[in-house]
């Protein structure tokens, strides 16, 4: 039975308490761990099948056919195999007795613990732990506890590391040479193409018990291996700790890993060091959110994904589109870093901004190669970038089946936005730090040069006397040929007039460095002059009686599109169309005007006014795919929409964008975390709901908190001095549920036993001549033996002794078919849910009409995940009087209006209603649409989302959700 089963949050702690195969991929990337000098996916340290393992480390890039380059994923520092008895423990092998893994944010840790039983039944505890040390990024933590429970016999551990990591298929390392060391070994490998070399060396202690270890260096699979007797209820420690250097770190890399792990304290005193460093960051970057415990997890784990995926030590790369924690977009930087990531550090950790940042200064020299390839000027920047700058997009898109062609990838081409969103970084960067030597430096001949580039890349149109750009794809890249895009149109103005007082200042302030810039740029004052020409004559299609904003030119003669129309649909509008027809109509993959209003919102420069805001939302916003677009669109709208206060609206999107990765909404986290998403959450949450302002003075705030939000707290780094914000809502909280407790029916819920129902009744209806029929049988959901039997007989007379027969020849005939009943007849999701109300803290019982439902319950395996029962012999009056769900609540020792009832019968709801409980319906809307929240079934559902759904009706007092 396949379930799905969600996680369990806590302020700082994720928590995953069942083992989902069918999520292995998505959950690698989840439960990413690094440091900023590498990232190592949540794969597990004993390995399972088709898993995707990875530790990608920043710019380590090789060459690689179709796509021209890619992160070349590591040697794997992970593998640690436990044998017991000659039994390899493996979770797709064996049984599965208790699972729990962890990810703790604020220490960086990733910890994982399951009681397994091996095929022959030994029975063992097994917990893992590791970290990617913040402290010193160049050593790598992990320990595993053994304890055995019912047995006593020989383990084996092996520790290795595995010299032949593949990228989907491809190892782009070949084996150099390895050895023992003292108490380890060491391994060195190098690159196919780009020829960098890693050196690793690896140590192992074993405390707990006595243990001979020995080193096997087998080619590029080095290993150490220990043996020992073990006793029940003996607990084992083995500590691993690992280090990693490449040439582009030292000239040694083997030597400097070897002389690292010779001087290393022990593991609890790395991992307690990690944490201190983790502190300290924390202490600069936290948003503490109270009032929404979902939110407040959600934003500190887009969080932590960015600060493990952020450069410390390293200013010539960058953050990739997916961090360092996936496959997908092989390692690229895009224009997601300056614009969406790029905030969050400029902010919180400016040193690591300004490395990002100075990234782009050194790939100048491939995006002037790039300029000069198209027959421009200047620098021209990548629209996929990795170590030299030069661009690296692929050209074609290989189909995913035998049949179909290739498809064009025009961004390299035509989406060339990039060259000013990266100097409008630089500006605002500036212009928050103060950092006048990085502008001098560095920034200064970003913007100028890539302003050289559009000079000569715009055209002056003669017929209407103004510059254009032509043959370009905005930032909606449903859209794959245009002219004259406003948002490339308006972000270039806006460059060109940075670049020009940027020209002064730097003239002004260091004129020995303008003059060097000027000659080694050929920086004349007729490209100036070009400069503002091209300023005051570029074409915005902006209709200044309306306030609308054209999207590029000839957009509103597109085909319109209600894109309500498709709805439900599970894929993109271009999936739906085909790129043709995405072209061919007024629909958007992200926001692009609406994306040119974001950005100049913040000095509400033009276009941005909050009437040309409220005049482009009500037209874009309906035009965008944001389910199904790009990922980059959520957080944006979230903060436009808090703008216009659309407050339920902003919040909407904002959790969309949270929870992209930990809910996988889109369905492919497993190619890596949404690094543009998670850095718009920041500027969700600040800009949007602090409504963070600037002034020439400082940062002030405006806010507008999502109902429920009691507190918003965080701290801004603003020229030189750190401000801290602690916003209250000015409004009361709502009343929000305090549901400590679950009560289940049992027939329709948990299972289905009301085909055996119906049988046992049927059978009795034809023996008696009683109309009967299936329809009829609808009207007994919920509802006791007499009752049903008293709606069956009508206006039949029978005595009370031939009533009392007839109501246990039913039941004999019932008990006779539920003999039958296995664990296997649960409904799906029912014990994933049972299992994470458990986890949640709440009480659980069973609150079922039945007679025979703790026969029921013994048979479906479930007596342990209850904590009480309510059935046919507990209470006088069935339902729909309240009593059943009264007792229940009782034997809980909870009030009734802290407990939630699941119920798929009318009665039953009513029952629930009366008894002044939460109400959950299973089934139609018209039999149980009384219910608060309405489902079709238990799968998929956790106790984080009926949660939300309780919130939504405590906020927007909506009498039903039905979902």
């Amino acid at each position: 039975m396949e379930t799905k089963h969600d996680f369990i949050y806590t302020d700082w702690i994720l928590i995953e308490n069942q083992f989902q195969p069918n999520q292995l991929h998505a959950r690698e990337t989840i439960f990413t761990i690094g440091n900023g000098y590498l990232g190592t996916r949540g794969t597990f340290e004993e390995s399972y099948p088709r898993a995707l393992s990875a530790t990608l480390i920043h710019g380590v890039y090789d060459d690689v056919p179709v796509v021209y380059t890619e992160l070349a994923n590591c040697p794997d520092w992970l593998p640690l195999v436990v044998i017991i008895d000659g039994e390899r423990f493996r979770l797709d092998q064996g049984k599965i007795l208790e699972y729990n893994r962890e990810l703790d944010l604020h220490q960086g840790v990733l910890s994982r613990s399951l009681r397994w039983r091996s095929p022959t039944g030994k029975t063992i505890d097994i917990s893992f732990e590791r970290f990617a040390s913040l402290a010193d990024h160049h050593v790598l933590g992990q320990r595993c506890q053994l304890t055995t429970v019912d047995f006593h016999g020989l383990i084996e551990i092996q520790g290795s590391i595995n010299g032949y990591p593949e990228n989907k298929g491809f190892n782009h390392w070949e084996g150099l040479d390895q050895g023992k060391s003292d108490k380890g070994f060491w391994l060195h490998s190098r690159t196919r193409y780009s020829r960098i070399d890693i050196g690793m060396a690896a140590k192992m202690t074993i405390s707990g018990v006595e243990a001979a270890m020995q080193v096997n260096t087998a080619p590029g699979y080095p290993s150490i291996s220990a043996t020992f007797f073990s006793e029940p209820r003996q607990t084992v420690t083995i500590d691993k700790i690992v280090t990693v250097f490449t040439s582009q770190d030292v000239v040694e890399p083997v030597s400097a890993a070897q002389e690292k792990i010779a001087q290393l304290p022990d593991y609890i005193t790395l991992r307690d060091a990690n944490q201190e460093a983790w502190a300290e960051v924390w202490q600069q970057s936290d948003i503490v959110i109270e009032g929404d415990s979902k939110a407040a997890f959600a934003v500190r784990y887009n969080l932590f994904q960015l600060l493990i995926a952020a450069p410390r030590d390293n200013n010539r790369v960058s953050i990739p589109a997916k961090t360092l924690s996936g496959f997908g977009y092989h390692g690229h930087i895009f224009w997601d870093t300056e614009i969406f990531i790029l905030p969050f550090f400029t902010f919180t950790q400016p040193a690591l901004a300004r490395n990002l940042l100075t990234y782009r200064y050194h790939t100048l020299d491939g995006a002037r190669r790039k300029a000069i390839h198209y027959g421009y000027q200047g620098a021209m920047y990548a629209w996929e970038s990795a170590v030299t700058g030069d661009e690296v997009t692929p050209r074609w898109a290989l189909p995913s089946d035998f049949y179909g062609e290739d498809v064009r990838i025009w961004c390299r081409d035509r989406e060339i936005h990039i060259s000013s969103v990266i100097p409008y970084a630089a500006w605002y960067y500036w212009r928050v730090t103060g950092d006048d030597e990085w502008l001098r430096d560095y920034g200064a001949e970003i913007i100028l040069d890539t302003a050289i580039f559009w000079s000569s890349r715009v055209e002056f149109n003669p017929q209407t006397q103004r510059y254009e750009i032509r043959s370009v794809i905005g930032a909606d890249e449903y859209h794959e040929l245009v002219h004259n895009n406003t948002f490339t149109n308006r972000i270039v103005q806006w460059h060109l007039e940075k670049a020009c007082i940027v020209g002064d200042w730097l003239r002004r302030s260091f004129p020995e460095k303008a003059t060097e810039l000027e000659k080694k740029l050929q920086l004349t004052d007729e490209i100036r002059n070009h400069w503002q020409e091209i300023i005051n004559k570029i074409w915005i299609p902006y209709d200044p009686e309306t306030g609308l904003l054209e999207q590029c030119e000839g957009f509103f003669q597109l085909d319109d599109i209600n894109l309500a129309d498709y709805e439900p649909r599970q894929k993109s509008m271009q999936a739906i169309l085909g790129i043709e027809g995405a072209n061919n109509h007024q629909v958007l993959k992200q926001p692009d005007v609406l994306m040119l209003l974001y950005l100049m919102r913040e000095s509400a420069e033009f276009p941005y006014s909050k009437k040309i805001l409220e005049v482009n939302w009500d037209y874009y916003a309906p035009r965008t795919d944001i389910t199904y677009g790009s990922s980059l669109g959520p957080a944006i709208h979230a903060i436009l929409a808090a703008d216009l206060g659309k407050t339920q609206e902003a919040y909407e999107r904002f959790m969309q964008a949270a929870m992209v990765d930990l809910e996988d909404i889109r369905g492919n986290s497993n190619e890596g975390i949404h690094g543009a998403s998670a850095g718009g959450i920041w500027q969700a949450v600040v800009f949007g709901f602090g409504g963070i302002q600037f002034t020439d003075h400082q940062p002030a705030a405006n806010p507008h908190l999502p109902p429920g939000w009691t507190r918003l707290k965080f701290k801004l780094y603003w020229r030189g001095k750190w401000h801290d914000f602690d916003l209250r809502s000015t409004s009361p909280p709502p009343h929000l549920p305090n549901i400590r407790g679950a009560i289940f029916d049992l027939d329709g819920v948990l299972t289905d036993t009301a085909e055996y129902h119906y049988q046992a009744w049927q059978k009795l209806a034809d023996e008696e001549g009683l109309p009967f029929n299936r329809q009829a049988n609808e009207a007994l959901r919920g509802i006791s033996r007499r009752a049903s039997l008293m709606l069956m007989i009508g206006d039949r007379r029978y005595s009370d002794t031939q009533i009392q027969e007839m109501m246990e020849r039913k039941n004999d005939y019932y008990v006779e078919l539920i003999q039958n009943i296995t664990p296997d007849n649960l409904l799906p999701g029912a014990v994933s849910l049972l299992d994470n109300l458990r986890q949640a803290g709440l009480k659980i019982a069973l609150g079922s009409a039945s007679k025979n439902a703790r026969v029921v319950v013994e048979k479906l395996g479930i007596s342990d995940k209850l904590d009480a029962i309510a059935d046919g012999y507990s209470v006088q009056k069935p339902k729909p009087a309240p009593d059943l769900f009264l007792f229940a609540a009782q034997q809980l020792g909870l009030p009734p209006q802290q407990c939630v009832v699941f119920e798929d019968a009318a009665a039953g709801i009513d029952a629930a209603l009366a008894a002044g409980m939460w109400a959950v319906g299973m089934g139609p809307p018209e039999r149980v649409g009384n219910a608060h929240i309405v489902l079709p079934c238990l799968d998929g559902m956790t106790w984080g989302k009926l949660q939300g759904k309780f919130r939504d009706i405590a906020l927007e007092k909506r009498a039903v959700i039905t979902i």
